[in-house]
């Protein structure tokens, strides 16, 4: 195993955020305490976003979170949008929700994972989508239209509309 250390280990900041800083922010829009914003500045979100106590909202220096109009996020999630991640309107998302948009290459089976080079895909959930509190969604996915996403699921492959799916992993279960 070759190892060659050519990470450079920083801070990515405090998280603490002024909200003239976003690309774009509705109105009311509801941060409660604890929220965490990185790279607000490519961060985009609708009116009337709920945004509950001690989520994470990991922008990052390329790619854009936007976060559509009436979407209610729960507590202690977790949004990473390196790869870019959009979230429609009127989606509800229950607490510790965890959203992935990028992983590590695994093809490189001579150098430790942590210093492969990252993959990015976006991951997009559509309108009127639920997402079931702490269900993780891979990178990569997109959640159909109206889609329901059982509490726990895994989520590694797309989500078609009006279906209901749910366990690790996420398998469907019906339609709605």
């Amino acid at each position: 195993m070759k190892i060659e250390n050519n990470k450079i280990n920083k801070s990515h900041g405090t998280g603490m955020f002024d909200i003239k800083d976003f690309k774009k922010l509705g109105e009311n829009v509801i941060f409660e305490h604890g929220v965490l914003v990185f790279h607000p500045e490519n961060i985009e979100i609708g009116n009337n976003v709920y945004i509950g106590h001690y989520t994470i909202l990991k922008g990052y220096y390329k790619n854009i979170i936007s976060i559509g109009d009436h979407t209610w996020i729960g507590q202690q999630c977790f949004f990473h949008g390196a790869g870019g991640l959009k979230i429609g309107r009127a989606v509800g998302i229950g607490p510790k929700v965890t959203i992935l948009t990028s992983q590590h290459d695994l093809t490189h089976l001579d150098i430790p994972v942590y210093f492969a080079p990252l993959l990015f895909e976006e991951v997009i959930i559509s309108d009127g989508a639920d997402i079931g509190a702490g269900s993780i969604i891979l990178p990569g996915v997109k959640i159909g239209e109206g889609a329901v996403i059982g509490a726990g699921s895994v989520v590694t492959k797309s989500v078609p509309a009006y279906e209901i799916w749910a366990g690790n992993p996420a398998k469907k279960l019906r339609e709605r």
